[in-house]
């Protein structure tokens, strides 16, 4: 006999909260998890160069790409590891990947 699951609160998913493969009302994505603090290398856009084909956003594992009103504006970096996924779809190179660092640096400065 198989086991029935309770899925009466499926609306309020969250990690940890049922069952491995339970059925969710959408895929998990960063917005769970902070996961931008070990990467070495963070995207930049540049938005002379896009045209907002959102190729980058669809390839993003991590939801990192922002937009608002169909047109991207940046990034999540809270969210990006600096996976260069972004980079490497971009049609138009579009984003660049700069040194994390160095980048820290100079918004400090």
């Amino acid at each position: 006999m198989s086991k029935k699951w309770d899925y009466s609160d499926i609306q309020n998913w969250g990690p940890g909260r049922h069952e491995v493969g339970a059925t969710i009302p959408e895929s998990g994505t960063a917005d769970d998890y902070e996961t931008g603090g070990w990467r070495t290398d963070r995207p930049v856009l540049d938005m002379e160069k896009c045209n907002h084909c959102m190729i980058c956003f669809w390839g993003c594992p991590d939801s990192a790409i922002t937009v608002k009103d169909s047109k991207l504006t940046g990034f999540a970096l809270k969210h990006c590891k600096g996976c260069g996924i972004c980079k490497a779809v971009c049609p138009r190179s579009a984003i660049e990947m700069s040194n994390e660092k160095i980048a820290c640096e100079l918004e400090e400065k």
